[in-house]
């Protein structure tokens, strides 16, 4: 499974983080974020994500600023992307059980590494339960 990452400023350690733990776990990486935290533009680094993820180049995707609103913001202007703000396991699990949600959304500034790396783990092993949820899903992009 391939997985498109990306991230501004805020995130460098935590993408550090997530793509060791992808790495460990098979995953293919596309690190599009940045690894300083000089000042950067989070629609250059989210525009690639939801890119790669309406593309099929990556499978799922993960996007990381401040508060995840920006990045949020501009991946869901792609037809095909399901960006989800998480800062919970519980919301992440959710996300992809209810939503479909094919991005999770990570702010920086308002979670831990630790608990970014457990919920991206829990977002990529949580599939989508269907049923009554396609539905709405499928209202989604109409």
């Amino acid at each position: 499974m391939k997985i498109s990452l990306g991230n501004d400023h805020a995130g460098p350690d935590y993408k550090k983080a997530i793509v060791e733990t992808l790495e460990k776990r098979g995953y293919q990486v596309n690190n599009h974020g940045t690894d300083s935290s000089e000042s950067v533009d989070y629609p250059d680094f989210a525009h690639l994500v939801a890119q790669d993820v309406e593309n099929g180049v990556a499978d799922l995707g993960v996007v990381i600023c401040g508060s995840a609103q920006g990045v949020s913001m501009t991946v869901n202007k792609y037809s095909e992307v399901r960006g989800a703000v998480c800062w919970n396991k519980e919301i992440a699990e959710l996300s992809r059980e209810h939503n479909n949600a094919n991005v999770i959304c990570i702010p920086a500034r308002f979670t831990s590494i630790p608990q970014a790396v457990s919920m991206v783990e829990t977002f990529l092993d949580t599939d989508f339960a269907g049923g009554r949820h396609e539905r709405r899903v499928g209202k989604i992009s109409r």
